[in-house]
């Protein structure tokens, strides 16, 4: 028998929430293995030891880039049809991964960096925001419909953006949105994907998900 995939996870990580979600939607099971990142496993760090989440070890290869779990997990099951407009979806997720996760890391950690204009950064991340505003006021989703891959990948970054004051967030003229990131925290999904988890001890048995 195929040796079921074993998902290395980290609950508050937007790259491993991501990864979640594909694996979610895409039925494929894993053995999840939920860690903090303050203390990692030898076994994690034996498997990668770059030390970042999400892992996914297949058995046959070990996947360490969470939009390379997504694409896999997907590949071999995608009811929703995430798959689809890919040239656009990988623009699209190249630009929250890039600039914009630059920002948001700018903007969350200003104290990190006292040399940066924080107001600045913060007007970088707005500015891919607006677009995403601008794009939701067409279409439910970030490329129409049906939603594609973009959406999942794009959402845990725009909520950990949002969560750096969610205040001054919900008072920008962004209804569109503000609309689709409240779908997803009150989503199914969502609530499934955030479910906290004991941490994975060599001695435990199995844990899957979904």
């Amino acid at each position: 028998m195929p040796q079921t995939p074993i998902l290395w996870s980290f609950r508050r990580c937007p790259y491993a929430m991501r990864a979640r979600l594909a694996v979610l939607v895409s039925g494929v099971q894993t053995e999840f293995r939920e860690i903090l990142l303050k203390d990692k496993p030898a076994a994690f760090l034996k498997t990668s030891p770059k030390g970042t989440v999400p892992v996914l070890d297949t058995g046959t290869k070990v996947i360490a880039e969470s939009r390379d779990v997504m694409l896999w997990v997907l590949h071999q099951n995608d009811p929703q049809n995430w798959l689809s407009q890919s040239d656009k979806t990988t623009a699209l997720i190249d630009i929250n991964d890039g600039p914009f996760k630059a920002a948001l890391d700018h903007t969350k950690y200003a104290v990190r960096f006292p040399d940066r204009d924080a107001a600045k950064d913060r007007a970088d991340a707005a500015a891919f925001l607006q677009d995403l505003n601008t794009r939701l006021s067409h279409h439910t989703h970030l490329l129409g419909e049906p939603e594609t891959m973009a959406d999942p990948a794009i959402r845990p970054f725009v909520r950990q953006f949002a969560n750096t004051d969610r205040p001054w967030f919900d008072a920008q003229d962004w209804p569109h949105l503000i609309r689709w990131l409240t779908a997803f925290e009150t989503s199914d999904s969502f609530r499934a994907v955030m479910v906290k988890r004991p941490l994975w001890r060599p001695e435990a048995a199995p844990a899957y998900f979904p």
